[in-house]
């Protein structure tokens, strides 16, 4: 049988609103895509749709991906490439009546069906605002298989739209264990865009010194295979790369352990196997796969509250005498139930601009009600414009509070959800739950202390990233950094990757994150992948839209801890 060719068009709500045309448009080799992907969905994501359905109850989806079918469902029809998407968010049902419209309005004869049944919010976690099973890619293949057009979901993994297509195409059964975790890992490079090309890519300078940055970064395509082996690449012409090392960094981008855990498949990431197969194109083999674990995981947000922030600039000499005098002034006066003040760095000496010569004092309140959020807040704030330290001024002006939400993972038996397909015709199918499991083992791949290596020999103080690649960021409230070994055709490669393996400890990451010093701290190895994933339990607290952190998500985590100072040994370099 053929490849499957399935690309993707948005690696989060808010990305590139052209990428859907381009995709469809940009193969300009003569091979056209068999199915085009987006993901729409995140754990922030949900909470933003969550507060749209407190609003309008007809709404709940991703309103960008109707403005994208509605430019591109047309030369979908007409190439042949069918469409599955989870930008159905918290209602499916709406978005594909939506489509159904737009369809209608347009003179085309879509097929357009849905995915649902992932929605718990009835089951009774409490507080929810929203709660939604991670459901998996049969739903999605069963949909394609009876002519689908156009497939929407609700909260589907993010990979199981790759996993989908890929089932329907080479008619896998539930235990094609090894093909499935090879489609996991095709849909988890694809899943967030151009960062399989080059975005947020540690390695960036050499992007733009070959010129593969000049042009706006295409998206990812995977050529699925029916063993499940795959090829990465992009259409001809675009921007990017994609090489062993930006694959890489998607692959190691936040994941938990060495197993990682699909309601289809438990896929074993220490099995992956990848190769430059040619310009733009990485080959991915070897991967295994075990049956899925027994229970769902389960998406929670809840309503934690308001929250609102003020900057304060700090500029010239006695910088932290200003910020304690600001303290003692605003403190006795707010509130809130939770009051944070950080402040940047301080400003080399004898700055030759303002700016240069200031730091940032910043002041965060949350509170379960909005009142000691808002004027209670930002007032007493301003009343000290003219009473307080020399130079006092702000970033902006005081704005009101904004609710945020608290995420927390949950667990549910299968039996408590229905997987359900929502035919384009109007049928509807169950689908049904594995027979086989898998019961992980948490230490799976946990690095062992002490890590069989030998002693160091003469080495140098010198940064981290001299040739260590990192990508980070959140799992709800814990921080996820991988960090690997760069491909840049070093004989020392093997040397380099014992070397960071044994370097990073769990001690190690409370040296270079002190902020870690009193968490959790796991390492799990990636012989295969040339490094390690490290987790950080509660680095983010509550999750995004509730850290009072500098960087919530911890999308910078990695190049902060490349810009370390370690011991590299002489011979390495």
């Amino acid at each position: 049988m053929t490849s499957l060719r399935v690309g993707n068009c948005s690696g989060f709500y808010g990305d590139r609103l052209s990428a859907m045309r381009e995709m469809l448009e940009g193969a300009s080799d003569g091979q056209s895509l068999d199915v085009l992907t987006g993901d729409y969905l995140a754990e922030l994501t949900m909470l933003i749709l969550g507060k749209d359905t407190m609003k309008d109850q007809s709404l709940g989806y991703a309103r960008t991906f109707v403005t994208q079918v509605e430019d591109c469902l047309g030369l979908a029809l007409e190439k042949g490439v069918r469409i599955v998407s989870n930008a159905g968010g918290l209602n499916p049902a709406g978005l594909a009546d939506r489509l159904r419209e737009v369809a209608k309005g347009l003179g085309l004869d879509a097929k357009i069906a849905h995915v649902e049944g992932d929605d718990l919010r009835s089951y009774g976690f409490a507080n929810a605002l929203t709660a939604n099973a991670y459901l998996g890619g049969f739903g999605i293949a069963a949909a394609l298989r009876e002519g689908a057009d156009v497939v929407v979901t609700g909260r589907v993994t993010d990979a199981s739209v790759v996993v989908g297509a890929a089932v329907a195409h080479h008619a896998w059964d539930p235990t094609a264990y090894d093909a499935l975790a090879g489609a996991v890992v095709a849909g988890h490079v694809l899943e967030c865009g151009t960062q399989a090309t080059g975005g947020n890519f540690s390695g960036f300078k050499d992007l733009l010194a070959s010129g593969a940055a000049d042009a706006p970064l295409g998206f990812p395509l995977a050529e699925i295979a029916a063993d499940g082996s795959c090829v990465i690449t992009k259409h001809p012409g675009t921007g990017g790369a994609v090489t062993v090392d930006t694959v890489t960094a998607q692959l190691v981008y936040e994941i938990q352990t060495s197993r990682y855990l699909n309601p289809d498949v438990t896929t074993l990431l220490d099995t992956i196997a990848l190769a430059q197969e040619g310009e733009d194109r990485v080959a991915i083999t070897g991967v295994r796969g075990e049956a899925p674990p027994e229970r769902l995981k389960v998406c929670v947000n809840e309503l934690g509250g308001f929250r609102n922030s003020m900057e304060f600039v700090l500029t010239g000499l006695d910088l932290d005498l200003k910020a304690e005098w600001l303290r003692t002034q605003l403190d006795p006066r707010l509130t809130a139930k939770s009051v944070t003040w950080t402040q940047t760095a301080a400003p080399l000496p004898d700055a030759d601009t303002e700016e240069g010569a200031s730091c940032l004092l910043r002041c965060t309140v949350m509170d379960p009600e909005a009142g000691p959020a808002g004027k209670a807040f930002t007032g007493p704030a301003v009343e000290l414009a003219l009473g307080s330290y020399p130079g006092f001024t702000m970033t902006a002006p005081p704005g009101p509070p904004t609710p945020y939400g608290i995420y927390r993972p949950e667990y549910v038996d299968r039996s408590a959800v229905a997987h359900t397909v929502v035919h384009h015709d109007g049928r509807r199918e169950v689908i049904a739950d594995p027979k086989e499991f898998t019961e992980v083992d948490p230490d799976a791949g946990r690095r062992p202390s002490p890590y069989p290596a030998r002693q160091d020999s003469v080495n140098r103080r010198m940064r981290l990233g001299t040739f260590v690649h990192a990508r980070s960021g959140d799992k709800g409230g814990d921080a996820n950094l991988g960090l690997w070994v760069a491909h840049d055709g070093s004989p020392k490669y093997d040397e380099r990757v014992t070397w960071l393996t044994k370097l990073i400890t769990p001690k190690k990451i409370r040296e270079l994150v002190p902020e870690a010093r009193e968490l959790e701290v796991e390492v799990y190895t990636l012989p295969n992948l040339g490094g390690v994933n490290v987790l950080i339990r509660g680095l983010l607290g509550d999750g995004v839209a509730a850290s009072t952190r500098f960087d919530p998500q911890a999308k910078g985590l990695g190049e902060w801890v490349r810009s370390r100072i370690v011991h590299v040994q002489e011979e390495l370099l």
